[in-house]
């Protein structure tokens, strides 16, 4: 059985595709202004990868803020509802699950079985999404991956006002011109990201059992800030911001079985 996923994000869309369970190919492409065409492209290309035809997939289910969008898939799911089956059978022992991606950040619980039992997501300003890491490291005049490695090396936190990103940027500005590290910028940029990120998770419940996913979880300098935060190790997966593709993808092939 063969069965794809679509999660059309604000700024990536990505598609994965699976025979019986496993991946078989995957792409990902910037969602752009019109998120049927860059989804079908992607969807495309990841056929090509693994050497199939449209007709070769039974069925394709969207997720993600543009899944309405997909007007070629059979079926859409929530983007909570994907995150926690991908999660699930990508990390088993996982429980608790933080998504942070370009727009959103959220946590959900769940069960042995991947249902939702609890979630909550994060509100509309920037300052809990990836795209606050990318206001700050142009503020630093480095990329966000720089950013990440660079925060291992702080030596001290400088508390930051992450309620708002532009205050916060404006922060940033200032203490560059007093001269503060670099480093220890961007360790307090992720530290104040962490707090909001982490009172979603306390929100909804934390197990041991931590998992994280969507772009964000790439970035070792938010995990570190984020273990430190909640004082417990987090579950990574390779491909972390494919995860809730996989899972409309998982959902597809359990909607004809």
């Amino acid at each position: 059985m063969i069965t794809a996923g679509v999660d059309a994000g604000n700024k990536f869309t990505k598609v994965v595709i699976i025979r019986d369970g496993e991946v078989i190919s995957r792409d990902q492409l910037p969602s752009g202004f019109d998120r049927r065409q860059s989804a079908f492209k992607a969807f495309k290309r990841a056929l090509s990868t693994a050497g199939l035809n449209e007709d070769d997939v039974q069925k394709v289910m969207a997720t993600g803020a543009g899944r309405s969008e997909v007007d070629f898939a059979g079926g859409t799911v929530t983007e909570v509802g994907a995150a926690a089956r991908g999660s699930i059978h990508v990390i088993p022992e996982s429980r608790t699950v933080i998504d942070v991606g370009a727009e959103e950040g959220r946590a959900l619980k769940m069960d042995e079985t991947g249902k939702v039992l609890n979630f909550t997501i994060s509100d509309k300003c920037a300052a809990g999404a990836g795209s606050f890491i990318e206001m700050m490291s142009q503020a630093l005049e480095i990329t966000p991956e720089e950013m990440g490695s660079l925060s291992l090396q702080a030596v001290q936190t400088v508390p930051m006002n992450a309620q708002c990103a532009v205050f916060a940027e404006s922060e940033v500005i200032s203490l560059i011109h007093s001269r503060v590290p670099k480093a220890d910028i961007a360790r307090s940029v992720f530290n104040a990201m962490a707090g909001r990120i982490s009172s979603l998770v306390r929100r909804v419940g934390l197990n041991k059992e931590l998992a994280m996913i969507g772009g964000m979880a790439k970035n070792p300098g938010f995990v570190r800030e984020l273990e430190k935060d909640l004082d417990t190790k987090i579950f990574l997966t390779e491909n972390p911001d494919f995860v809730s593709a996989l899972g409309a993808a998982l959902i597809a092939a359990e909607k004809i079985s």
